[in-house]
């Protein structure tokens, strides 16, 4: 028999991997892992979320350089970033895995591989920076939108979520997005905690665009998962780190 969405109970989305796995992963396969301080491992043991993007590439003659962006936002707030080299410059061409604590190092350790000199970086901030076609943000799906953010304000528990003047204007909705902003949804931290967050995107009937942002979580006092939404990123953002903080 199915439930109504409005009374089912609110299930979790559910996350392959963890924050410590990706550590964990990342680790392994870093053949100088062990220069990593103490310190930084420690702290990653309390990361509640996990991200981690391309940042940059470098293919010529048969070599190749990547640079990966790894952050995980931490039980007091903070986000702590580690970044990883990938190449194939050494003898037999195997690709080897190094990691680095800050952009300095990776430029270090970047400058002394085999590569040359006059080949152009891929670098993604800078080719998004550049781009002259403005690109549409968002691909919207119509399907029942106004609804959807009827449902979504209903089931936010946090007093100041958005309120009738957001509702009306989502009435109108013709077309939403929903995507993930960091990460995969996670179950992370020595707690147990669990934090996700999601940009639920609308088109409206006039053209405009706009969002309001889901924060899941579980750090309430009976470890039951909880709905937030916020009219911000940063609102959203800073919603979860004061939960992140209080769950310590």
């Amino acid at each position: 028999m199915s439930v109504p969405y409005e009374t089912a109970a609110y299930e979790p989305r559910e996350s392959p991997e963890s924050p410590e796995e990706h550590l964990a992963r990342l680790l392994g396969r870093a053949l100088n892992s062990f220069e990593l301080p103490d310190e930084t491992i420690r702290r990653l043991d309390c990361a509640l979320a996990y991200d981690g993007s391309l940042h940059s590439a470098h293919h010529s003659a048969g070599l190749h350089r990547e640079t990966y962006r790894h952050t995980w936002l931490l039980s007091d707030g903070s986000a702590l970033t580690l970044w990883e080299l990938v190449h194939n410059t050494a003898p037999g061409s195997e690709p080897q895995h190094e990691v680095y604590i800050d952009e300095e190092e990776l430029s270090t350790a970047t400058a002394r591989l085999a590569l040359p000199p006059d080949a152009p970086d891929f670098e993604l901030p800078v080719l998004v920076q550049l781009s002259a076609i403005p690109e549409e943000r968002h691909a919207y799906a119509p399907d029942d939108s106004a609804d959807h953010a009827r449902r979504l304000l209903r089931r936010a528990e946090n007093a100041d979520r958005p309120g009738a003047d957001v509702a009306s204007l989502l009435a109108t909705a013709s077309g939403h997005q929903i995507t993930q902003a960091f990460g995969r949804p996670c179950r992370a931290g020595r707690a147990g905690l669990c934090f996700s967050l999601y940009e639920h995107a609308f088109l409206l009937s006039d053209g405009v665009e706009m969002s309001l942002w889901e924060v899941e979580h579980t750090a309430t006092p009976d470890g039951r998962h909880m709905c937030e939404v916020y009219a911000t990123e940063d609102a959203a953002r800073d919603a979860m780190e004061r939960r992140a903080a209080r769950a310590r």
